[in-house]
């Protein structure tokens, strides 16, 4: 019979937890493995159709509609920055790699946001509900990323869906927390001056909370699409494509010219996308009290079209009828 140590109690008291999650995924795997490849089905589709759409996007047409998109929300000097990042993208030749991997971030963030945004409200709105997201939350941030792979591969296998899952799951909490955040930093007077109006709950969140907690809310994305971005070279590891694969390749073997070209496409695509995040989250204080329409492409055009004097138009005259 085995004696009680007390210099080392772990040899007769242990908590098998890693033989319980075991068994719990294999459970999950053998009765509800269906259940989770029907949830492929959605972000299948989408992740496909974007892939298509800017892969099969010229790239002149990419970089100048990117450029038109970042000077309308982030400015002209911003505009340049993006477009020469991209045409330096493909200039070393990663811009396949590079559209794969946008389009696994794009669809990771649309599904953080659909998810993360409401979820965030809830919290702000009932009190209860966000002491019960907290945790999950801190576990969510907290666990190491490699963790992630495992019961996704079993789950769901393996390519490009489950690498935009297991960024879903690893990107969804900053997104949660900062929307929370920002409706809850909202000032208490302006909530009880939209009610005193005699706004409902639905008109003060949409007219007041959400339009002040905009700047926290953008914050919170860009944080997701950050995240979404170092994933893709951990999820290279369960066969997802992209920058993140021609890094792994080139750790694999040992080619510094693979891993530094894939790498410098993840660092050009993260600048580019976090300038025009940046710029979506822009106030009109920050653009100088101006309206989106009075600035960037489409002022340049509001202005061009006020400068051509209007033409008269004359009636045409009837023909007279002979008498």
């Amino acid at each position: 019979m085995e004696t009680f140590d007390f210099s080392d109690p772990f040899q007769m008291f242990t908590i098998p937890v890693g033989e319980w999650a075991s068994e719990a995924t294999k459970w999950i795997v053998t009765n509800f493995r269906y259940v989770f490849q029907n949830i492929k089905l959605p972000i299948d589709f989408i992740l496909s159709g974007i892939e298509a759409g800017l892969r099969g996007c010229p790239p002149l047409v990419f970089i100048g509609c990117a450029f038109l998109l970042a000077w309308q929300v982030a400015g002209m000097r911003t505009a340049v920055f993006v477009a020469a990042a991209l045409f330096a993208i493909g200039s070393i030749g990663a811009w396949p790699e590079a559209m794969t991997t946008l389009a696994i971030v794009l669809t990771a963030v649309f599904f953080c946001c659909v998810t993360g945004i409401p979820l965030g409200i809830l919290a702000a709105q009932n009190d209860l509900f966000e002491k019960v997201l907290r945790p999950a939350l801190d576990f969510l941030q907290t666990i190491p990323s490699f963790v992630y792979l495992v019961p996704i591969v079993m789950l769901f296998g393996i390519g490009n869906v489950s690498g935009v899952i297991v960024t879903i799951i690893y990107a969804l909490a900053p997104v949660v927390r900062l929307t929370n955040l920002g409706i809850r930093q909202v000032r208490e007077d302006l909530v009880e001056a939209s009610t005193a109006f005699g706004a409902s709950r639905l008109q003060t969140l949409l007219n007041v909370q959400l339009p002040l907690a905009r700047p926290a809310i953008m914050t919170g994305v860009n944080q997701t699409i950050m995240l979404s971005l170092s994933m893709s070279v951990i999820a290279s590891m369960i066969s997802v494509t992209g920058l993140g694969q021609m890094v792994l390749r080139g750790i694999g073997r040992l080619d510094i010219a693979l891993a530094t070209t894939g790498g410098l496409g993840i660092v050009l695509t993260a600048m580019v996308i976090d300038r025009i995040s940046q710029g979506l989250g822009r106030s009109a204080r920050d653009r100088a009290h101006k309206g989106w329409k009075e600035t960037g492409p489409v002022g340049a055009v509001r202005r061009l079209m006020a400068l051509i004097p209007a033409s008269r138009t004359v009636p045409a005259r009837l023909p007279q009828q002979e008498e």
